[in-house]
């Protein structure tokens, strides 16, 4: 979506340029400004407590408009921090006084234990700490007094066990910026245990979770290396171990973007968009040279680029709630009007100078990584597709069942660059549950269940395994195996009741005409000018449909169609097995590709090196197809 802001012409032509594809310092500098002017209109009087929208978050309205507030200066303060200009530092100003003034109409309120003011807090310090003559130095004495107090009883606030713990951190770095004294124990307390979340590799769980997610770059990683950067002096030890771990995180994270900048739709708190790649921006701002900063440049501008041809903003140019366009249902219990604005975490390298060899360097195109990319501390493995023109990533590990949608978000075998996946809308039928790239279970064809907790999983040599457990005398044990483009899934089914299956493929954009549809025994197939997906079921039992999810299901495209295989099985053991390929690009004018057979799946098996291989195998020579 092109807009252009009210009362201030542009060329078109240079608009163009600078929403769709910025490509330097001083494209991402007028960017921030153009993300967050539209804000403007938005403020009162008071400065502290914008409103754009209703709140339908858990916190309250005070909490929901300090989101808002606070949440730009991920982008304003490093702007303001490498000489970058912008007109209404002083409406900034003024809601830092108003919004910590307790006699004050727009106060925010006092932050108390796991609360969300206490996220917000974070970017108030990173803009102490970065652009104190903006947002500190201009306040008189009583208003400074406020402000301290007000971030003295945050700091001293319970956060959550997670990442959050970083939140009282980055204030701290903050208030040491303006010489504001606290007690510094609390924090070296909070960075231990944030350390112990450590996993090897580069990698951390998002605290005492099976959480691996984008909360692992764009928080974990984020946040030491904001630290590393502004602390390094005072903690050389652990600031080194910041930086040499987002080295060796960055090695597997490349595979998680697409050679155009589409990273992978997964997990939690996709609303906030090109956070994704703000990891890439956090090493230049850190100074970590993880790969050549011409390629470390290109990750993170390719993926704004990609984030700037979709429609995530309005009519005025605020962000909206969803994925690649406003998709409310998207959106987590914690989400309210001003949550997408987390996107601008992804310019903090507007603070490094110009002479950076992050800007410096010539922008580098994606280098070319190997086809599959195993990943067992996320309980991933990720295929690139289509020359790296699509990445499909395969997921055995990871549940989350407090969030909105959970099992969509993190229990699906498979989620792609080009098709993302699907979120249910309600419980009846299977357009209801859009489930794609899943198997569900039913008792009566109306009420499906998918996985939702893995568990005993692994992950070795493009070989995935995980056990899951929809009833108690209900037992499903699924492998999946990566053979680029197609991956393959068989289920080991053992039930005590009569149950039906449904085993989807990936969405596909129905808004045009498809140019070709083949459905029934065995296979379930769907060619459109968005994309082409085939499952082919190995065994040749099920049979093949075209569900038409409920539009606002699919995360990429608002109307879908997900070709899928159903049968039904009577209590006692059953084999499933199919082959699923999603093709994003040009395919044949004529017939179908051809998927792997039972037999070239055993073949490979036989020559595997994981593990599970040997145990796979087996299962498909012993367990005769339910016919």
């Amino acid at each position: 979506m092109e807009w252009i802001r009210p009362g201030v012409p542009r060329d078109r032509e240079d608009l163009r340029r600078l929403v769709r594809d910025p490509r330097d310092r001083e494209d991402l500098r007028r960017l921030v400004r153009e993300l967050t002017e539209p804000l403007i209109p938005h403020f009162r009087s008071g400065g502290a407590r914008p409103r754009i929208g209703g709140n339908a978050a858990h916190y309250s309205d005070a909490a929901a408009e300090l989101e808002t507030f606070a949440r730009p200066l991920w982008g304003l303060a490093p702007l303001g921090a490498g000489g970058g200009s912008f007109d209404h530092w002083e409406l900034w100003r003024r809601g830092l006084a108003r919004g910590t003034d307790p006699g004050h109409e727009e106060f925010w309120g006092s932050v108390t234990d796991i609360d969300q003011r206490l996220v917000e807090t974070a970017a108030i310090g990173l803009a102490l700490a970065l652009v104190p003559e903006a947002v500190w130095d201009p306040l008189s004495g009583r208003e400074r007094d406020n402000l301290r107090a007000w971030l003295l009883h945050a700091i001293a606030a319970e956060p959550a066990d997670n990442n959050w713990r970083f939140f009282p951190v980055l204030v701290g770095l903050g208030l040491d910026r303006v010489g504001v004294a606290y007690d510094p124990a609390p924090n070296a307390a909070r960075l231990d245990r944030l350390e112990s979340f450590a996993l090897g590799r580069g990698w951390y769980s998002d605290g005492p979770t099976a959480q691996r997610d984008y909360y692992i770059p764009f928080a974990m990683h984020y946040y030491g290396l904001v630290y590393a950067a502004l602390a390094g002096e005072r903690d050389p030890a652990r600031t080194g171990r910041f930086r040499e771990r987002a080295a060796e995180f960055a090695l597997d994270f490349q595979h998680w973007f697409a050679s155009d900048g589409a990273a992978v739709p997964f997990g939690r708190s996709l609303t906030y968009r090109f956070a994704q790649g703000a990891f890439w921006g956090a090493l230049a701002f850190a100074n970590v040279e993880a790969l050549p900063w011409g390629t470390v440049k290109g990750h993170l501008m390719r993926h704004l680029r990609w984030w700037l041809r979709r429609p995530i903003r309005d009519a005025s140019g605020l962000l909206t709630l969803g994925y690649g366009y406003a998709q409310p249902s998207l959106a987590e219990q914690y989400n309210g009007p001003g949550s997408p604005y987390w996107a601008l975490k992804a310019f903090l390298p507007l603070a490094v100078p110009a002479g950076h060899p992050f800007w410096a360097s010539e922008e580098q195109a994606a280098p070319p990584l190997p086809e599959v990319s195993d990943q067992p501390e996320a309980g991933v493995a990720l295929m690139r597709c289509e020359e790296g023109r699509q990445v499909v990533m395969l997921s055995a590990r990871q549940h989350h069942t407090w969030v909105r949608n959970g099992a969509a978000k993190y229990a699906k075998f498979a989620y792609s660059t080009s098709f993302g996946f699907s979120v249910p809308t309600g419980p009846w039928g299977l357009e209801q549950g859009a489930l794609d790239s899943t198997l569900a279970l039913s008792e009566d064809g109306i009420h499906w269940r998918p996985c939702e907790v893995p568990r005993d999983s692994t992950v070795s040599d493009g070989l995935l395994h995980l056990r899951w457990t929809p009833w108690t005398d209900v037992e499903v044990e699924t492998w999946l195996l990566a053979c680029p483009p197609w991956h393959i899934r068989v289920h080991r089914l053992t039930t005590q009741r009569h149950l039906q299956s449904a085993e989807g493929g990936f969405a596909v954009d129905r808004d045009e005409p498809f140019h070709r549809v083949d459905t029934g025994p065995g296979r379930a197939r769907v060619d459109s000018p968005a994309g082409a997906c085939l499952v082919d079921d190995l065994a040749g039992a099920r049979t093949g449909r075209l569900v038409q999810a409920l539009p606002g299901t699919n995360v990429m495209a608002p109307r879908t169609v997900i070709p899928t295989l159903v049968d039904a099985h009577a209590p006692g053991e059953h084999r499933l097995a199919c082959a699923v390929l999603g093709v994003a690009e040009a395919r044949p004018a004529a017939g179908w590709p051809a998927a792997p057979t039972l037999e070239a799946v055993t073949e490979v098996l036989t020559r595997h090196r994981a593990p599970e291989a040997a145990r796979l195998l087996t299962t498909l020579r012993s367990t005769p197809p339910v016919v």
